[in-house]
């Protein structure tokens, strides 16, 4: 293997393929985004150079940042709420015995069912004439707080941040179950011989522990929401008055709804900007020495 490793030419051409891929399927489209980001093309017929007047567009552009701030809210909301109950589900499955692989399954369902399934079935859930929603309010005596729950700009942002933290929940029960069985059984043990409780165990040694794992999730957890888009796209649309807006959603209906393809590549390549900025951000911010074990 250091015989083979150490050869310039082999190494050339193993890395010389995903090289190949990376340079024409993400770089070469994100340059051409920024070309056409100068541009007034509207996809089809002739265009002009603009300049920079698109992208000074996008940054006075108050529906861009209102996209922007609702998907930070998704990733405060998954990171806050979503990720703790993951570690906690993860905790207590671990104490299940044998019903532990039916509760892993249970938990991962949301998961795996189509985007459009979860979309139209809390669709329902929020409808104000016939939803479960407002059904089980009325059955349980409170009439008064039913609700359009999509139709009112205030509460449409927050079934939309409910949905995609049900259906993503799976996948972060799944990265801290992972971890959380990762760590030997051997540092579960000493603890509780030196004395430690429970909540002391799993808040001062086995949580730390989970540091590495919790970067990983963390960064894609956000990542994804930045990205938020089907969801959106099948529920609301962005509205109403683009309170559920996000820039995904924004960035397809500025470019293929309302034929503005320059100004919506100008704002595909400050979405890429901001997407890196944050990942860099976040991966000094959660970097931590754990050690080994």
């Amino acid at each position: 293997m250091h015989k083979l490793m150490g050869n310039k030419k082999t190494i050339f051409l193993l890395v010389a393929p995903g090289f190949l891929l990376f340079l024409f399927m993400v770089f070469v489209p994100i340059v051409m985004s920024g070309y056409y980001g100068t541009t007034d093309w509207n996809g089809m017929s002739a265009y002009k150079f603009v300049g920079l007047d698109n992208y000074i567009h996008v940054i006075n552009d108050e529906i861009f940042w209102r996209s922007l701030w609702h998907a930070v809210l998704l990733a405060l909301a998954t990171v806050l709420l979503q990720h703790p109950f993951a570690i906690l589900i993860g905790i207590l499955l671990t104490h299940t015995g044998r019903w532990e692989k039916v509760f892993r399954t249970i938990y991962f369902i949301p998961a795996v069912i189509s985007v459009v399934v979860v979309a139209k079935l809390w669709q329902g859930i929020f409808q104000p004439s016939f939803g479960f929603l407002n059904k089980f309010l009325e059955a349980i005596g409170l009439d008064s707080l039913k609700h359009d729950w999509l139709g009112d700009p205030n509460t449409a942002i927050w079934a939309i941040i409910i949905t995609v933290m049900w259906q993503g929940f799976g996948y972060a029960f799944l990265l801290y179950y992972a971890g959380l069985q990762s760590i030997p059984r051997e540092i579960h043990e000493a603890g509780m011989i030196d004395g430690a409780s429970s909540f002391t165990l799993y808040t001062k040694i086995i949580i730390p522990l989970l540091a590495p794992m919790m970067r990983v999730a963390i960064t894609i957890a956000v990542i994804t929401c930045l990205k938020q888009m089907e969801t959106v796209f099948l529920m609301t649309g962005g509205g109403p008055f683009d309170s559920t807006q996000f820039l995904g959603n924004y960035l397809y209906k500025t470019a293929f709804t309302s034929s503005l393809y320059g100004y919506g590549n100008a704002i595909s390549v400050l979405f890429v900007v901001i997407c890196l900025i944050i990942t860099v951000v976040l991966n000094k911010a959660l970097k931590r020495d754990v050690g080994e074990y």
